[in-house]
């Protein structure tokens, strides 16, 4: 990356890089122990370090510019703000996992769109973690690396995120999506030869960004954590639908409704995973259909925009169209026909355009592997 040398005047030790993700299916899962199928993507962020013998890590960002700096024997918990909080959280959570984190000049170039739902903080910190783990001589557990990346994302940067982005990014496969139990963290990869059926698997990003360390999601997950609790229950994987609708009473209206989609959507991911192993790929359509509809109406995360998107998509021809990401704004993802993918587009951006929306950017990604060295 020539932005390095020109930043610190000298050429890197390697090049490191870690993909975004799109959710195909299994939205606000993933903080209930629940089950989750992303796709790792081919946007990422790359990171280009070189070690450092005085201890310091210094970072900056192609996009955002120059980020703060500090001594790594000095890195503590605590909500830091700005973009190089993810670089100097995960780091210190390296660190505090028994990493003997060097000093460091890291220089990051993303192409993953920032509050679009594909999850550009956790490509971020998964690149810099096995940049920063290689650097220091230690071979780090690809899970241990995400639970890095996820433990830098809520104590330091503030978010509190469940597994499911930084998973995606370390365990992502070329052609495939990946099945995560977020309890057990059990990694199974399950084909997604999307070309061979025919199928592109298109973004629509909104443009309307959002921010997980903001009041709306930290909200969800609190009424989750209630119900599981008013349910007797470790977290809401162990309940059945039936069991949250005899609870009615008892969790309230809208503790009812946050329950009931994460319960519905576990099955929803199960379901999916089913249609794709047996080659049912008609079944995902409705799948994807009843997890918009159940993110929408009962966890209440969609907005107009994505609403706007995801009608288009399906009018235009798309096999299924959902949300995707934590909401409040973000993304949505369609599975379409290659030749209908300009239609797509087009109704995409005709239906913004006529509802006095923003027009969506709308890109085709691909299934890609996880972190790896590139230099």
């Amino acid at each position: 990356m020539s932005a390095f040398f020109d930043l610190v005047g000298r050429e890197p030790d390697g090049v490191w890089s870690a993909p975004g993700r799109v959710n195909l299916i299994g939205e606000h899962t993933d903080y209930n122990d629940g089950f989750v199928l992303p796709v790792a993507v081919d946007r990422g962020c790359r990171a280009s370090v070189r070690r450092r013998d005085d201890g310091m890590l210094r970072c900056w960002s192609v996009q955002l510019g120059k980020g703060a700096q500090s001594a790594v024997a000095e890195l503590v918990a605590g909500v830091t703000e700005g973009w190089s909080a993810y670089v100097l959280g995960v780091a210190w959570a390296l660190r505090e996992a028994g990493v003997p984190v060097p000093g460091a000049d890291v220089v990051v170039d993303s192409d993953v769109p920032a509050g679009a739902g594909l999850s550009s903080s956790a490509a971020l910190e998964c690149a810099v973690g096995l940049a920063l783990s290689e650097l220091a001589g230690v071979e780090v557990d690809r899970t241990v690396l995400a639970l890095a990346g996820q433990r830098a994302e809520n104590e330091v940067v503030g978010a509190p995120v469940g597994i499911m982005d930084q998973m995606a990014s370390v365990h992502g496969r070329a052609g495939s999506a990946v099945l995560l139990d977020c309890r057990t963290r059990e990694v199974r990869t399950v084909p997604l030869p999307l070309r061979e059926l025919g199928l592109a698997l298109v973004v629509l990003d909104t443009r309307v960004t959002h921010a997980h360390a903001t009041g709306g999601y930290a909200a969800r997950r609190r009424a989750c954590v209630e119900a599981a609790g008013l349910l007797g229950v470790a977290a809401l994987r162990d309940v059945s639908l039936e069991q949250v609708e005899a609870a009615a009473g008892e969790l309230g209206d809208e503790r009812l409704r946050r329950a009931r989609h994460v319960v519905s959507e576990n099955a929803r991911v199960l379901a999916a995973v089913r249609a794709l192993e047996t080659g049912d790929v008609a079944a995902l359509g409705p799948l994807m259909a009843a997890s918009h509809a159940s993110l929408r109406d009962d966890f209440e995360v969609s907005v107009v925009e994505l609403d706007t998107a995801v009608e288009a998509a399906l009018d235009a021809g798309a096999v299924g169209a959902r949300m995707t990401g934590g909401g409040f704004g973000g993304s949505a993802v369609a599975l379409v026909p290659l030749d209908l993918v300009p239609a797509v587009a087009e109704r995409a951006r005709a239906a913004a355009l006529s509802a006095d929306l923003r027009r969506p950017d709308v890109y085709v990604v691909t299934p890609s592997d996880g972190a790896r060295r590139l230099s």
